[in-house]
Order: structure tokens, then C-alpha cells, then sequence
């Protein structure tokens, strides 16, 4: 925000009663330079009542610095208020309105601060002309409008701040090495000005580079350590490249400093990151008030609802975000594709592919780990199982011990037909949600069978309660048995299934696969203990193959010396 050239209010007089022995009272300018806005308000309110005590008139300037003071502090509302008291005076400058503008922007009424912003007139030189370009350019971005976006991108100059304008502009858009390149290019040209390097260690987060940025940020944190920005930042750097305890460590050093816990320290940024550092814990609680306050916020609530899977919860909270960012992108196709798969819809579906299709495909993101599983995503929509492997497989070093990693991996590697691997993968899930899930059970099952381990796929069975999905288990357990010569548990899967339904294609199905299981026993690749079982299997049907198969095997359990009870 710019002031114009003018000097500060003038102190008021001593009070003649006013104790000589009193310390000197301390001045604006002493308040200024310490950055101290809620003391240089709280001098220039009593000055301000002093005057109105006295009868005397407010002074534009100590308005204006109150003003200017208030904005500092990040108290817009009470800004814009006083910037009022200027703009009805019958002499008011334009420039008023362009700060009044500055304060409508970070209140977030952003058509009615480019409103507002016009109203000073083209006019405008120097600095403030300078300085309404770039409000009106950063305008032009929140408003979506690309057309004046060009047109106040093209009166930048060379300028600082001007070009600090630029590269937030470029930030805000995902184009972080464009920005990168901007603040490194004036770091170097204005070395003393160290605040530049938390904005490229910005950067380099956002850029996956989370070593390059806790490098750079120390230089800022060398001279400023108690900085709630920077060490937020450090904070979350060590969150991805270690977990949410190592950057609730660092979050806890701002707390001890206040001496206070670190669920008590008032702050919406800590607030938000401690809940996600903490994998969501009291997310109802925080979260939704930070929504339209913290854009991260709300994305990280939805988070929250996919894990809980409460999808429709999800949906509601992205359903009128149009994305922007890689991130709102992956969301709105995995939240596309969860419903999509609950309720059987081929639009959402199709959407979702789309999403997941423009983050993995765009040259930005297609080398990185989220776009290269956004890939995967995308074909593992469309089943081309072969081209989701080849893109996993591209990031397996790094998601080793990741549960969601390892469920997809196994459950593509199935799908191909490679079950070996596939079995590997889906018992390293430690998650119990995906481990009692339909699809994760059916798909180990089928791993376990052809992986030679039929009994333990049949133990996955006797671990489910009687329901629909244990029906279809057994199912599979009986024709995967069957097909790869496991006859003694398809044997069992096929009488429990005869049991619950008289099909005559279960008996088909039993028949076989008690043939089958006598002849492994005759080769002798099969316990000849097991013969008994099979028999009591059998005489569970009542149907007349059952007494021709089991007078073969009496005549042969009787001259192998063996009894059948």
C-alpha cells in the first residue's frame, strides 16, 4: 500500500499536569520501524481521541496512517472503514480509492475492489499508477479474465515490485519455474532483500524439491527464527519427506516460544497442517471454517470424506470447483471415479479418466510421481492393466511401503495375470479397511490359487460371515481350484455351494473335482488321509453317481489297506 509523501501526525503536546518523571512516550516512527501495527494504532487511536477531546479535527494525515497501519496489521475491514472517512471529503485524492480498492482485494470482493480500482481514472503516474496496474493485473486473475490479464501483464516494467507481481501471478497459475526464475533473478539483484528466499524455497515445494527448498529456507531463517511463515514451511517440507510427526516437531517450536500447547497456538495456517500432519484428526472440527479462508483447506477436507469414504460428502464440496491446479484435477477425478464405481455411472467414469488424463499427460506433471499415478488411474479405468504396470512400476521405489501403492500394484498385477507379484504386494497392506474389502479378498484369493496355496485362499473364506460376497468368494475358489488342479478345496467350495444352492452345475462341478482328487491320490500327489473327507463330501449329495464313485473308491481304499468309516 502506498502513502504519499507527507510526514507523520505531529505528536500532541505535553500535558501541563503531565509528570515530568514519566518515560518519554514512544513515537510512530519508533513503532514503524519495528513493524509493530497494533502499537503504531493504539498511538494513533489516542491521539485521534486526544484531538477529539480537545475539540479539534480529525488530520488526514493521522486518518491516512491509521489507515496504513490497520492494513498492516491485516485488520482490512477497520482499513477500509477509515479510507471511507477520506473518500467523502470534498477534496478527497483519487489515489484513496486505490488503497480503498487494496483493502476490498484481501477481503476477497474482488469485482467490487476492480470497481473501485477504476474510479481513481487513468491518471494515475508514478508509483500508484504503477501500483494500480498490478492490483488490477492480480484482479484480472481472480476474475478469470485472460483478455485483460494480457493487457495489465503488458505495463509491467522492470520494477521490483512489479516483478514480484509477475511471479506471484505465475505462482498462483502452477508455472513455479517461471516464478523460480523471477525471484532468483532479483535475489541476486537485490542480496539484502532475504525474504525473496522464502518465496523461491516456495517454489522449490511446489516443485517436489524439498531438500533444494529447507536449503535456501535456512538462509531466511538464520536472521528470522521465529518466523510463523518460514518455519510453516520447513514444517511442511519435513512432513513429505519424512511423515506428519516430523513436522509437528517443527510446528511445536512456534508453541513452546508463546508457552502454550501446540493445539492451542492461534493460528488458522498451524491450525489447518497440524490437522493434516496429524492424518485428519479433528478435520470436522477445523477444517470448515478454514474453507474459504485457506484454499487447501477445502481440499483436504475432501480428502478427509474419501477416506472415510463418504463420497457423497466429497462430491458435494468439489462438485462447483472448477479445477485450476493439479491437485483440484486429481480430486475431481478420483471423486469422479468413486462414485462412478459405487453407482455404476459411465459419465462420471469417463470424466474421471479425463481428469486424471490432463494432469498425466501435461508437461508439467508428466515426470512426477502424481502424474505418472494419474496415468495408471486412467488406465486402470479403461483396463488396459499392461500400460497402468508400466507407469506404477516407474514409481514403485518410491511408494515401496505405501498401502494405497501396493492395493493398486496388486490388484493391476492380478488383473495381468502375474500373481506372484501380485500376491507380494497385496500382502505387504497393512491397512485392515483394504484388507476386508470384497475386491481385495477375491483378488488374494485368486493370487493364493495360482500361486499354488489354495488352503490359505480357502482360510480367507472361512474368515467371512455368510453373505453374498462369501458366495461369490466360494465360487471362485471352486472354479480357480478346479481349473488349476486343486480338486480337494474345489471340492470343498463346490459342496458348500451345493449345500446353499441345489444347482445341478455344482454337482457337475463336485463330481468333477472328487475325480480329480482321487486321481491325485492314486498318483500319490495328494494325502491319501483326505480320501475320507472326500467320501463324506460326496455322500453329502443324493444323487445315484454318488454310489458307482464310491464303490471305486472302497475297492481301492481297500486294497491300498485304508479305511473309509
Amino acid at each position: 500500500m502506498m502513502l504519499p509523501r507527507r510526514t507523520a501526525a505531529p505528536v500532541a503536546k505535553a500535558d501541563a499536569l503531565k509528570d515530568r518523571s514519566q518515560k518519554k512516550k514512544p513515537t510512530l516512527e519508533e513503532f514503524l520501524s519495528k513493524s509493530d501495527w497494533s502499537g503504531a494504532l493504539g498511538l494513533l487511536q489516542f491521539e485521534r481521541n486526544t484531538q477529539a477531546s480537545m475539540g479539534a479535527e480529525d488530520s488526514e494525515s493521522l486518518v491516512m496512517w491509521m489507515a496504513y497501519a490497520a492494513f498492516h496489521l491485516g485488520d482490512y475491514q477497520k482499513s477500509g472503514q477509515l479510507l471511507d472517512e477520506l473518500i467523502v471529503q470534498p477534496q478527497a485524492e483519487p489515489v484513496w480509492n486505490l488503497y480503498k480498492a487494496c483493502c476490498l482485494f484481501y477481503l476477497g470482493q474482488h469485482k467490487e475492489a476492480y470497481d473501485t480500482a477504476l474510479k481513481t481514472g487513468s491518471g494515475l503516474t508514478g508509483p500508484a499508477g504503477r501500483l494500480q496496474n498490478r492490483l488490477l493485473f492480480h484482479l484480472a486473475h481472480k476474475l478469470n479474465d485472460e483478455n485483460k490479464l494480457m493487457i495489465y501483464h503488458q505495463k509491467l516494467t522492470d520494477d521490483t515490485e512489479d516483478q514480484l507481481s509477475l511471479a506471484s501471478i505465475h505462482y498462483l497459475r502452477n508455472h513455479y519455474q517461471e516464478a523460480t526464475d523471477i525471484y532468483k533473478r532479483l535475489l541476486l539483484e537485490n542480496r539484502e532483500s532475504i525474504a525473496l528466499n522464502v518465496y523461491v524455497a516456495l517454489c522449490y515445494y511446489k516443485l517436489d524439491y524439498y531438500d533444494v527448498s529447507l536449503e535456501i529456507l535456512q538462509v531466511y531463517l538464520q536472521q528470522h527464527p521465529e518466523s510463523v511463515v518460514a518455519i510453516n514451511l520447513k514444517a511442511c517440507n519435513h512432513f513429505r519427506l519424512y511423515n506428519g510427526k516430523a513436522g509437528e516437531a517443527e510446528l511445536k517450536t512456534l508453541a513452546d516460544k508463546q508457552g502454550v500447547a501446540i493445539t492451542q497456538y492461534d493460528n488458522d495456517l498451524i491450525r489447518h497442517n497440524l490437522c493434516v500432519f496429524r492424518n485428519g484428526e479433528n478435520a470436522l472440527q477445523v477444517l470448515p471454517p478454514l474453507v474459504d479462508a485457506i484454499p487447501e483447506a477445502r481440499l483436504n477436507l475432501v480428502i478427509y470424506h474419501l477416506r472415510c469414504q463418504e463420497f457423497k460428502e466429497a462430491h458435494n464440496l468439489m462438485k462447483d470447483i472448477e479445477p485450476s491446479s493439479p491437485e483440484e484435477y486429481i480430486l475431481k477425478g478420483v471423486v469422479n471415479a468413486c462414485i462412478g464405481q459405487m453407482e455404476d455411472n459411465r459419465e462420471m467414469l469417463k470424466t474421471a479418466e479425463q481428469y486424471f488424463q490432463l494432469v498425466g499427460a501435461s508437461a508439467s506433471h508428466c515426470d512426477t510421481i502424481p502424474g505418472r499415478q494419474c496415468m495408471a488411474m486412467c488406465f486402470f479405468l479403461l483396463k488396459q492393466f499392461d500400460d497402468v504396470l508400466i507407469y506404477l512400476k516407474s514409481v514403485k521405489a518410491y511408494l515401496f511401503n505405501d498401502d494405497d501403492f501396493n492395493y493398486n500394484y496388486g490388484m493391476a498385477k492380478t488383473a495381468a495375470g502375474h500373481y506372484k507379484d501380485a500376491e507380494e504386494h497385496l500382502q505387504m497392506v497393512q491397512n485392515p479397511k483394504y484388507k476386508m474389502e470384497y475386491s481385495y479378498i477375491m483378488a488374494l484369493a485368486r493370487c493364493h490359487i495360482y500361486n499354488g496355496k489354495a488352503r490359505m485362499a480357502w482360510e480367507l473364506y472361512l474368515k467371512m460371515e455368510t453373505s453374498h460376497e462369501s458366495f461369490n468368494l466360494l465360487q471362485l475358489i471352486a472354479n480357480d481350484c478346479y481349473k488349476m488342479g486343486h480338486f480337494f478345496y474345489s471340492l470343498k467350495a463346490f459342496d458348500v455351494l451345493e449345500r446353499l444352492d441345489p444347482n445341478p452345475e455344482y454337482w457337475d462341478g463336485k463330481r468333477g473335482a472328487c475325480v480329480g482328487a482321487f486321481q491325485k491320490i492314486v498318483a500319490g500327489k495328494e494325502s491319501r488321509e483326505s480320501l475320507r473327507e472326500i467320501a463324506l463330501m460326496l455322500r453329502n449329495t443324493t444323487n445315484p453317481q454318488v454310489e458307482y464313485i464310491m464303490r471305486t473308491f472302497k475297492k481301492w481304499a481297500k486294497d491300498n489297506g485304508i479305511k473309509l468309516g
